[in-house]
């Protein structure tokens, strides 16, 4: 029985994946995605929708009218708040939004089934590849049913086997972020503003480099959350459990907070990789390490490389992965190297606790967080903020070999 053939083969059913599809199909390819988890499957996450994710979707002709609209962030850092609004003048628009993942994700996946994509749910699959390195296809991994692609799309998000196999696993020696999060009733379920704290401690006092979130749902509920970067001090002890529970005690007064609706579950953030594209295959979002240092933010990106991909291929298959290495290069690697040094130097305490209360404590350095946390940044970008960021980086880059000794033991400690 000869394999089945499809032209692209994405292996995650997630934004990425879904929105390669999505793109793909509508140009007329014929395409399969393979999810190893049933419909209706829920991906934990903040939940939130930066414009620029906002844009992406509008781009794929997905109707946000479940979601919650956002119009700005809140920032926190000790005594000092400020409130911002999204920068009108941006090109991705003036509001982001927050929507649950389990309801962003089955929109998504119905927008490629509606352009023509079969989504083949409870399958996981596994790269094939050629005597020489080619990637040709996918294989079952449980029955050994074989498909044939001209590219195979890795849309797995944290670094899996298929990852593995193909290279694309995250750079050892560069960080990674942990996070968790759970939702919980409060009558400011409909606040327009993301709020978040970006100065937090851990169980021993310790300051952590990352931030907590209240992300307003609009349905009665909130997605209430904190992640850390790998670069702190005792990182190894971070319970992210506890790390929760401060938190909550911290905002409940204010969000009239109830008690948790469910068991609060954490995930990983791979902010790197080690290889993103090779022949018949690329890797996408998370899977192609897309995700902002600064924010831990990648559903933007994720959607982004997707439609990306789907565009190179079908324009010509043969060199769309190279083509969709360098341009996603040129737009994205500058920004998220330079988040990655800043992750080192915030491993710092000092640093951590003066430069964040510096970065929320006037209008101007607000401003430019504010558009580092909305991933409103990159390598096509005008104005003030990435010339800022190039300068900043710059200091980085002498810094870097002092601040990685520094940190990079921690940041390795846990293997993903």
């Amino acid at each position: 029985m000869s394999p089945t053939r499809r032209d692209i083969a994405v292996i995650g059913a997630g934004p990425a994946g879904a929105a390669t599809a999505i793109r793909a199909a509508r140009g007329g390819a014929h395409v399969t995605v393979f999810e190893k988890a049933s419909p209706g499957r829920d991906k934990v996450c903040g939940d939130g929708l930066t414009p620029r994710a906002v844009a992406a979707l509008n781009e794929l002709g997905i109707e946000l009218d479940g979601a919650h609209r956002i119009d700005g962030l809140r920032m926190i850092a000790g005594a000092t708040r400020r409130e911002l609004l999204w920068p009108a003048n941006n090109r991705f628009g003036p509001h982001g939004a927050v929507w649950p993942r389990r309801a962003l994700d089955k929109h998504l996946i119905e927008a490629a089934q509606a352009a023509g994509a079969e989504i083949a749910w409870n399958t996981e699959v596994m790269p094939v590849l050629s005597d020489d390195g080619t990637v040709v296809g996918v294989e079952s991994a449980a029955g050994g049913k074989r498909f044939l692609a001209d590219m195979v799309v890795l849309a797995t998000g944290a670094p899996g086997s298929a990852a593995r196999l193909l290279g694309a696993e995250r750079v050892e020696s560069e960080p990674f972020g942990l996070a968790i999060r759970t939702y919980a009733p409060s009558p400011r379920h409909a606040d327009r503003h993301l709020e978040a704290c970006l100065t937090l401690r851990g169980a021993e006092g310790g300051w952590v480099p990352g931030y907590g979130w209240m992300f307003p749902a609009g349905d009665g509920t909130v997605n209430i959350g904190a992640g850390s970067m790998s670069t702190m001090k005792g990182f190894r002890k971070l319970n992210l459990n506890r790390l929760l529970s401060d938190y909550r005690d911290l905002v409940a007064w204010e969000w009239e907070l109830g008690d948790f609706l469910e068991r609060p579950r954490a995930w990983r953030l791979p902010m790197s990789v080690g290889r993103r594209h090779g022949r018949g295959w690329a890797a996408v979002g998370d899977a192609a390490g897309l995700i902002n240092p600064m924010n831990g933010e990648g559903i933007d990106y994720g959607l982004e490389s997707g439609m990306l991909l789907a565009d190179l291929f079908l324009a010509g298959p043969a060199a769309a992965p190279d083509a969709y290495d360098r341009i996603i290069g040129e737009r994205f690697d500058g920004f998220l190297r330079t988040g990655r040094r800043f992750s080192f130097l915030i491993g710092h305490p000092w640093i951590l606790r003066n430069g964040l209360r510096l970065a929320v404590g006037t209008q101007a350095v607000a401003n430019i967080t504010l558009q580092v946390m909305g991933n409103l940044v990159d390598g096509d970008t005008p104005g003030l903020a990435p010339r800022v960021l190039d300068v900043v980086d710059g200091g980085l880059r002498l810094a870097d070999p002092l601040l990685r000794r520094t940190r990079a033991p921690a940041a390795a400690s846990r293997r993903m």
